[in-house]
């Protein structure tokens, strides 16, 4: 969420552009013009295989 909130800032409040802030940050410009679109409440939602416990990993071997 904190990078959300760092190109919200920068395109609000310094009033750079998708591309600039895209430069800075290091991210592409779909991305960026994207999570500027979306609803302020909402933060992205990342999927991810849930990691196994590290006494599984210890059982295996």
């Amino acid at each position: 969420m904190d990078m959300i909130g760092k190109i919200r800032r920068l395109h609000a409040r310094d009033k750079l552009s998708e591309r600039e802030i895209a430069r800075r940050t290091g991210l592409s410009r779909n991305t960026v013009s994207k999570w500027l679109r979306a609803p302020v409440k909402e933060a992205p939602k990342y999927r991810r295989d849930p990691r196994p416990k590290s006494s599984a990993r210890l059982r295996k071997r």
